[in-house]
């Protein structure tokens, strides 16, 4: 089924919103608002008495909002946003103001609130519209997209216009109607909401299987029955009884790079590949965001690695969530917080990456903090990792299972990150379809605990989350 209209609408005389219910009143929303309400209101209270403080990052994009800051009247009077207990806050600067950011302030300390200048407060006047109707008017894409159509500045600092709320023309039902869209729209989001968070779990999960993968193929082999030999190495355990450990020195040669100086021209923006952390974002690597020039390989001020290199970082503060492991699919150049690793005769360079991605557990031992918070690797003792060594033939089955594997997961992923883009559609067509009058949610507000399970787009959603429940399934017995 899908959701009703009203049985009567009238023309809005308004492009965006089109027609609206009959009986829904258009006006501006100063008529029925104040917008950035004065702190004079504050005035008389003691300087020293504490209130809520919030800056950006305290307002989160679900709109809840984080309460652990309070400081004094006196300390905040000056320099920043006043608002008090149930006015409504939404970011006027990008990209907060098209991320939705903005929140209803409820649980403020004394029922005061001072925070961030990048916000717009709007208080209801209680006759005429309330709080809670407000925050989901504002979370509408008809309101984002007109919004972002009013902003002004350039680059990050872009930002919507107080008059653009102050002047913008909506249609409002009456209180009693805004009440239960309010209730429809807080029940059936926090379904979605708790769909998506299922999808994003499952993403994390098979994130964590998908590390296992790597990690048991290349230290305990794809047969359960091999027999086993201690390594004598306390993160590695037993290993293959016919298999080597050797020291990452004798795996690979290590290769260092550099950057051309900036000075000379004829250095840059050739043809040539030049890799630096910020490439390393895939698992293959085949072309680079900055280039350099043949004359820079001439003069000696950069040189190739071939390709089949293992490119890994070695200082950055990427170092800080991961360890990248990325493979070069042509010849390339490097800069200095890179190692390009060149396999030796007894690893095949399929497997190599392989063995890396499934070793962080010794690589992050060996990660430090340098100057200014620099995550480092510390390149001897790096080197003198003893990894496992399986034969060459057993390293290129190895290889072939896990990239099969892998893929599997990765069609996994997939599937999953698809069911939360259609649950998301679902949740922004219904707020808009809501808040504008598109479809009557009234009977619908305290009744049916299923109204999410309505229109096309939640029909996808649901397919494609049964589809991922049925392919975790699968996916997870056989990579067991």
């Amino acid at each position: 089924m899908s959701f009703p209209k009203y049985p009567e609408y009238k023309e809005s005389g308004v492009e965006w919103l089109g027609n609206v219910p009959e009986h829904w009143n258009k006006v501006r929303l100063r008529r029925v608002v104040k917008l950035n309400p004065s702190k004079s209101e504050v005035s008389n209270l003691n300087r020293e008495l504490s209130v809520s403080f919030l800056p950006m990052e305290s307002i989160r994009d679900n709109g809840s909002i984080n309460l652990e800051k309070s400081l004094s009247i006196g300390a905040v009077e000056n320099g920043y946003t006043y608002f008090r207990e149930d006015d409504v806050a939404l970011a006027k600067i990008t990209p907060c103001f098209e991320n939705g950011k903005g929140a209803i302030m409820r649980g403020l300390i004394n029922g005061i609130g001072f925070g961030t200048t990048e916000l717009i407060i709007v208080r209801p006047k209680p006759s005429r519209t309330t709080s809670d109707y407000l925050h989901w008017l504002f979370l509408s894409s008809y309101f984002r997209r007109m919004g972002e159509s009013t902003m002004y500045g350039a680059g990050g600092q872009k930002r919507v216009p107080d008059d653009f709320v102050r002047n913008l023309c909506v249609a409002i039902p009456p209180i009693k109607e805004q009440t239960a869209i309010a209730s429809f729209l807080d029940t059936e989001t926090s379904k979605i909401d708790g769909l998506v968070g299922e999808q994003r779990r499952l993403i994390e999960l098979l994130k964590e299987k998908r590390q296992a993968v790597i990690s048991h193929a290349v230290t305990k082999g794809l047969n359960p029955n091999a027999p086993m030999k201690p390594s004598g190495i306390e993160w590695l355990g037993d290993v293959p009884e016919h298999w080597k450990v050797k020291p990452l020195k004798y795996l690979a040669a290590f290769r260092s790079g550099g950057t051309p100086s900036k000075t000379v021209p004829a250095y840059w923006h050739g043809d040539v590949p030049w890799a630096s952390s910020k490439d390393l974002k895939t698992e293959t690597l085949a072309d680079t965001i900055d280039h350099i020039t043949q004359h820079a390989l001439d003069n000696d001020a950069a040189t190739l690695v071939p390709a089949g290199s293992v490119l890994v970082v070695v200082r950055g503060m990427i170092l800080l969530h991961t360890f990248p492991v990325v493979q070069t699919l042509v010849p390339m150049a490097i800069n200095q917080d890179l190692k390009a690793l060149t396999p030796s005769e007894c690893i095949h360079e399929s497997y190599l990456p392989w063995l890396l991605r499934g070793s962080t557990t010794a690589t992050f031992g060996q990660i430090d903090e340098a100057a200014h918070g620099t995550k480092v690797l510390r390149m001897e003792a790096l080197t003198s990792i003893e990894l496992p060594v399986p034969p060459i033939d057993e390293q290129l089955e190895i290889a072939e299972t896990v990239t099969k594997r892998l893929t599997q997961i990765a069609c996994l992923v997939a599937k999953a990150e698809a069911a939360i883009e259609l649950l998301q559609e679902r949740r922004v067509a219904l707020i808009s379809a809501a808040v504008t009058g598109k479809t009557d949610v009234r009977e619908f507000a305290n009744a049916s605990p299923t109204a999410t399970d309505t229109g096309p787009a939640n029909a996808r959603s649901k397919m494609a989350t049964s589809a991922v429940s049925r392919s975790k399934r699968n996916v997870l017995q056989e990579t067991r």
